[in-house]
């Protein structure tokens, strides 16, 4: 599967490692070339680099950015969106209040699906963070990936990549449930600190 990861911060490293771990193919797309290709080359695997703006290759294309550059990575691409499976991985939050915000659509996932109506839009990862997913594990226990989506084909083929990674993925239901896969993702994050676990933890579904 040819993934291209637009964003080269710290999640688009975890999830690159990820795919490359899977036996996937990845192109990273960053504002910085330089830093595109930097990362590329630290990681193992087929993985290149290019440029912000570039054209859109492969079968997934992931949103590793954040929340605030969504409207302008939608606005660089526009329909050439269309027809692809765009994975949603932001946490609606003010950056200055660290407080998540109210969105009309819903959440991030389905405004994306409003703004750019021809993807196929899936929400995962946002429950993850970027240093866990290097190794894939937390003590021992594979990740769990919520997904959510519309597009059952699309949930399929993003649920196929996160087995092939390693990780386990969880169903979490339709697009409309990304609301609550945000407000859980913001509360990972919001326990970080009274935990004292600096962003080593994960969410683990057990029965």
């Amino acid at each position: 599967m040819k993934i291209t990861i637009i964003g080269t911060g710290n999640m688009g490293r975890g999830i690159a490692t990820r795919a490359l771990a899977g036996g996937h193919s990845v192109t990273l797309l960053g504002t910085e070339t330089a830093k595109a290709r930097a990362l590329a080359g630290e990681l193992s695997g087929d993985v290149r680099a290019a440029q912000a703006g570039d054209p859109l290759s492969g079968d997934v294309v992931v949103l590793a950015v954040w929340y605030g550059a969504l409207d302008d990575v939608l606005g660089r691409y526009g329909d050439e969106l269309d027809g692809k499976i765009v994975v949603d991985i932001t946490n609606p939050i003010d950056v200055d209040t660290f407080e998540p915000l109210k969105l009309q659509a819903g959440s991030a996932a389905q405004d994306i699906a409003a703004k750019a109506p021809g993807a196929r839009v899936v929400k995962a990862f946002n429950t993850t963070f970027a240093g866990t997913l290097g190794a894939g594990e937390v003590a021992g226990q594979p990740l769990d990936v919520l997904i959510a989506a519309d597009d059952e084909d699309a949930k399929a083929i993003v649920s196929q990549l996160v087995s092939d990674a390693g990780l386990r993925p969880v169903d979490a239901g339709p697009l409309k449930r990304a609301r609550e896969l945000e407000a859980l993702g913001y509360l990972h994050m919001a326990i970080q600190q009274p935990l004292g676990t600096n962003f080593t933890s994960t969410l683990k579904l057990l029965a």
